[in-house]
């Protein structure tokens, strides 16, 4: 009854599949069936004890009200001194907006810079919020192929081959959302190197899993002089904290622009809870120990995941060097990526994503999650090996 009544911008977004998946296999839960759950990109770990304690000893002492709009001067302090200590990035807390979850420094920055018409080049396969907030800006999405074949890292010719005269922005995700793969400092030098003389293009660098790069180092490309105020950098604490319901982001972009995410905030969200922002400030000058150790169990369990799944005949993986994710190539078995995801579950009860979920380029492979025990990792493995068997 309200088709006709929904605007047409609306036609515009679209879901991400992990939590349509994670319904389904909820669903079949409630039936009392097993599942594994490979699917979803949240850490399994518990929030750090001490965080925990920063937000309730803020709750009791009165941090339950609203707070400035971009988030409490001290708590801004702290993420910019992150950001030096971390990233190699000097900054002051002018250029910090807190906002609740990363998600909302995309929408934002894609609302506050990309006009229609405007062409932004992005990873594919990657996180499909990307593509949803370019055509909601009115933007026009133009994808940069990652390729297994090369780790997923840049093609560099294929880049250079995508910037045009209606470039406004290119977007970098390192490292990846789904494949893992990282950006070397090479990689991101080759891209600064193409834009140099293009001052007018904007970057936004979606650095939310740099703590979790197993191999290489981290490198943004807003460390770059040359860079630095016109790039706007998206990073939170859902990943590496173990902090995804908490709701907690931040965007580190030029005091100019973090005054118009900062009008943003103040139409959409208005702040960001104030007992959270007491907590990230615990998060990050307190005790590393628990992201040591989730970071230790991540590349344990990603040695194991990825050797066993190219033991299994038609699957091939390689190896990813970040985040929490292998994405495996399945095209051997000559289905669509959604229909073996959509049978693993149904037959096998392995909840996983399909490629094509990340875009047109994801076609032939399927995403799974490794943010989850050892157990559940190599029963979900057996699952898949006795399921392909059956194809």
């Amino acid at each position: 009854m309200f088709e006709k009544a929904i605007a047409e911008r609306m036609n515009l977004l679209h879901t991400e599949s992990a939590f349509a998946i994670l319904a389904k296999a909820r669903a079949l839960e409630a039936q009392g069936r097993s599942v594994v759950h490979m699917e979803i990109g949240q850490p399994d770990f518990k929030t750090p004890q001490n965080i925990i304690d920063a937000a309730c000893h803020a709750m009791n002492n009165g941090y339950t009200g609203y707070s400035p709009a971009p988030g409490f001067p001290e708590a801004r302090q702290a993420i910019a001194e992150y950001a030096a200590r971390h990233k190699g990035i000097k900054t002051s807390k002018e250029e910090v907006v807190i906002v609740p979850g990363g998600k909302p420094v995309m929408f934002y920055t894609m609302q506050m810079l990309i006009n229609p018409g405007d062409e932004v080049v992005y990873p594919n396969p990657s996180f499909p919020i990307y593509e949803s907030c370019i055509r909601y800006a009115g933007g026009v999405p133009v994808p940069l192929r990652l390729s297994a074949e090369n780790d997923f890292r840049l093609n560099l010719e294929e880049f250079k081959k995508l910037i045009t005269p209606k470039t406004k922005m290119v977007l970098i995700n390192s490292p990846s959302n789904p494949t893992g793969g990282v950006f070397t400092r090479e990689d991101i030098l080759a891209i600064a190197e193409v834009l140099k003389g293009r001052p007018d293009i904007f970057i936004l660098s979606d650095e939310i899993y740099d703590r979790l790069i197993f191999e290489g180092e981290v490198f943004s490309i807003a460390s770059l002089p040359e860079f630095k105020d016109r790039t706007i950098i998206l990073d939170g604490f859902s990943k590496t904290y173990a902090m995804t319901g908490w709701r907690l982001g931040f965007g580190i972009l030029h005091p100019e622009l973090a005054k118009q995410m900062e009008m943003l905030m103040i139409n959409s969200n208005s702040c960001t809870a104030s007992f959270s922002q007491m907590a990230a400030i615990e998060a990050l000058n307190g005790p590393q120990d628990a992201v040591d150790e989730m970071r230790a169990a991540f590349i344990e369990r990603r040695n194991y995941l990825v050797s066993a799944l190219n033991s299994i005949d038609g699957v091939k993986c390689c190896m990813p060097q970040g985040a929490f994710y292998v994405f495996p190539d399945i095209s051997s078995f000559g289905i669509p990526d959604k229909t073996f995801a959509e049978r693993l579950l149904d037959e096998a009860g392995v909840a996983a994503a399909w490629g094509t979920a990340f875009g047109a380029f994801g076609e032939g492979y399927i995403r799974l999650s490794y943010a989850n025990s050892m157990d559940n990792i190599k029963e979900a493995v057996e699952r898949l090996a006795k399921f392909t068997k059956t194809l």
